[in-house]
């Protein structure tokens, strides 16, 4: 177990160094290979603040004019189980730029799934597909983006480690010439407490996987995070952010609430 687990993080540190497409700061979220369950609803909110970032825009998490310094973020997700083992969800991205009000920021849509039932063999594995369409340049150049991305898990008793990594590829931009970015995200979590288990998770980006960025203008970040569920169905991650290079924004706090919910099949 111990082995399983070093390989787990070692393979993340590769990832961080040599590896992801640009960050999404709208979406500071690990997706485990388990989906919802056919006829069920999840709300979520996710939320982010830029503590410590840049002063100009096109640095750090800011992808736009905007400058990434006190920038709030905020992302309404909704998911809905189509089968058992897929689901679709549709997100509404907003902004709140430092001395600016909420401003609409894109909308993204995707689907999820699993390709077996989770512990039936070694690994778990899963898939997940999404288009973002922003149209606010603003806060991204690329009007439309493919990303694609394997998902990885194995759970050790208590311990859960998951890998993601990440290929993203602009559809509508100023330059779609290039290829597939390359990014990753990771995490391993601890059940302690089902109201409080700690965690960490990764999230990087090295920019075109055919023309790298400079290790120091990639991003990469290390959230120390704490999870569990609240009354009334809640559930909620938070965590600390902490940027690994000079590109990236320095500190980062995040917290996502969602809400689960069966309301049977809708088609």
């Amino acid at each position: 177990m111990r082995r399983l687990a070093f390989l787990f993080a070692l393979a993340g540190t590769l990832a961080a160094r040599g590896a992801c497409a640009q960050i999404d700061p709208w979406e500071f979220e690990v997706y485990p290979v388990q989906t919802l369950g056919k006829g069920v609803l999840e709300i979520e909110s996710l939320n982010s603040v830029v503590a410590d970032g840049h002063g100009e825009g096109g640095a750090g998490t800011s992808a736009g004019t905007y400058k990434s310094q006190g920038m709030w973020r905020t992302a309404i997700e909704l998911t809905y189980g189509l089968t058992d083992k897929i689901e679709a969800a549709a997100y509404l991205n907003l902004a709140k730029p430092d001395g600016a009000p909420f401003q609409y920021a894109g909308s993204k849509f995707r689907l999820r799934g699993m390709f077996f039932d989770p512990g039936k063999y070694f690994l778990d594995l899963g898939w997940y597909v999404e288009l973002d369409s922003h149209k606010t340049p603003q806060f991204d150049e690329a009007e439309l983006e493919l990303e694609l991305r394997p998902i990885v898990e194995k759970d050790l008793g208590r311990v859960q480690l998951i890998a993601e990594p990440i290929f993203e590829k602009p559809l509508v931009a100023p330059d779609t010439s290039g290829g597939f970015e390359f990014g990753y995200i990771a995490a391993a979590y601890y059940s302690l407490w089902r109201e409080l288990s700690p965690g960490v998770e990764f999230y990087g980006g090295i920019g075109p996987m055919s023309d790298v960025d400079p290790f120091h203008e990639q991003q990469h970040y290390v959230f120390p995070v704490v999870r569990g569920y609240l009354p009334y169905g809640l559930e909620y991650n938070f965590g600390v952010g902490i940027g690994m290079t000079r590109g990236s924004d320095q500190v980062i706090t995040k917290l996502n609430i969602e809400f689960e919910r069966f309301i049977g099949t809708l088609f």
